[in-house]
């Protein structure tokens, strides 16, 4: 009773559609539910029977199948029957014959696997082929697998089953990236499960640690896609429920750090991952969470070492000269506040402050001056700011920043919207002391502000 003709309708084993009279190529446009338990999809297929209806019920009654077609739900490669119309064989023979599943599934079912195995058509009425008869006539369907179990993907299905087969292991995480968006997603706790076993069963090699973080990469852009954002709170639910990975965070940052080091060489690759750096953190600071729970902060300086590499890697790429790394460096200054967060959760908020003044003072002067305080802007917007010892690190750079940049007339929009924050914050009652960093704007900033406001002109739109 797996067949279901319409919603709220019970299941039946058989549906019986119906034929007009005198029609000769019928077209009936009927569109039924076949639910098959997982377990029972490899040894199932869809049977069609044909069989001719009489206008007397005595001769109806009598009248036996002369005709059938089938499909198979699962292909040769382990694959789910793909999306779309399929031309499917008509058989004829004796109606014993057309019972009996084992002498038919051998056979091809469609007259694409037809050709496949070289039976091409004969331009005859029939064709023999087995204990079965080729009609001349051909039956359309139109099937949509609906799982999140089964794939139609054969490269999917590959990375899903690696353990069968190690030594295509390299070629699968690369056909992965080619992969359609809407298979993987609909696969993405299957798919992040196999990517983490696949780097915590090779703990001891970096062989597939680059693949895996691009695969990774790959995935967080899919999401990160309008298209496919409604996936957003799925990934947010693995990385809080089903991740389990307690070394990955030692080989993300590893590979990551390559990355922003050789950022003039791998600058692609680098801008890819920067734009999905706020859920490689996610999974880092998870990872070293479950890793502190498991051995009660062993590796901690280790740890806290990697990260400070990790930011001092950050500030050389920012201070680069190199004209090839612009994007990137405008990359580094919009996505770094967004891992803020997360990282405060496992390392020392005040020494992150600092990492954080240093990155910003690497940047070149005269250069990329609005990211960088759009970047500044969403570090007020962060957890960091609204500590008052982080508070006492970040705000005289701010205050210097803005200074510099109020002088020279650059940006003064960007310039007001960062003030502007920073005072919001510190009205606030819930972050600490803050009279002395209000005092420190005003001997900082107050002459500045003035001097700028005059000489913008009555109807500046920033006034």
């Amino acid at each position: 009773n797996v067949i279901f003709p319409g919603a709220g309708d019970e299941g039946i084993t058989e549906y019986k559609s119906v034929i007009y009279y005198q029609v000769k190529q019928p077209r009936w446009f009927e569109t039924i539910k076949v639910a098959i338990p997982i377990e029972d999809v490899n040894r199932s297929h869809l049977r069609f029977t044909f069989k001719h209806r009489s206008s007397q019920d005595y001769k109806d009654r009598s009248e036996k199948i002369f005709a059938l077609s089938f499909v198979k739900l699962m292909r040769y490669d382990g694959t789910t029957l793909r999306d779309g119309e399929h031309d499917l064989i008509v058989y004829k023979a004796e109606v014993k014959k057309l019972e009996d599943s084992s002498l038919y599934l051998s056979l091809p079912a469609t007259k694409l696997e037809l050709e496949e195995k070289g039976h091409f058509p004969t331009g005859k009425s029939s064709q023999n082929l087995g204990n079965c008869t080729i009609s001349k006539d051909s039956f359309q369907i139109a099937t949509l697998v609906c799982s999140t179990k089964l794939t139609q993907n054969v490269d999917l299905l590959g990375l899903l089953k690696w353990r069968s087969n190690t030594s295509l292991l390299q070629q699968n995480l690369r056909q992965l990236m080619k992969v359609d968006g809407g298979e993987v997603v609909k696969f993405l706790q299957d798919t992040l499960d196999a990517l983490f076993n696949i780097m915590m069963e090779n703990s001891d090699s970096d062989t597939f640690d680059t693949l895996v973080f691009d695969a990774l990469v790959f995935i967080i852009g899919l999401i990160a896609d309008r298209k496919f954002q409604h996936f957003n709170p799925v990934l947010e639910t693995y990385i809080r429920k089903h991740f389990s990975a307690t070394l990955a965070y030692t080989k993300l940052t590893k590979v990551l750090k390559n990355y922003v080091d050789h950022a003039e060489k791998l600058t692609d690759q680098l801008l890819k991952a920067m734009k999905a750096l706020e859920y490689i953190f996610k999974f880092i600071v998870r990872s070293r969470v479950l890793f502190n729970q498991l051995y009660e902060n062993k590796g901690e300086s280790d740890f806290m070492e990697s990260v400070r590499n990790l930011f001092t890697s950050f500030s050389i790429m920012m201070n680069s000269d190199a004209e090839s790394t612009s994007m990137v460096k405008g990359a580094a200054l919009k996505y770094v506040p967004t891992i803020v967060n997360d990282v405060k959760l496992v390392f020392d908020p005040k020494e992150l402050s600092k990492l954080f003044s240093e990155f910003i003072l690497k940047v070149p002067p005269g250069r990329l001056v609005k990211q960088k305080l759009y970047c500044m802007i969403d570090i007020v917007h962060s957890d960091l700011f609204t500590q008052h010892d982080c508070r006492e690190i970040l705000l005289p750079l701010m205050t210097d920043q803005l200074k510099l940049h109020l002088e020279q007339h650059e940006e003064l929009e960007a310039c007001c919207q960062l003030l502007s924050n920073i005072l919001e914050v510190l009205y606030r009652s819930d972050v600490g002391p803050s009279q002395w960093h209000i005092q420190i704007i005003m001997e900082k900033l107050l002459r500045t502000v003035n001097r700028t406001v005059i000489s913008l002109g009555r109807d500046s739109p920033l006034i």
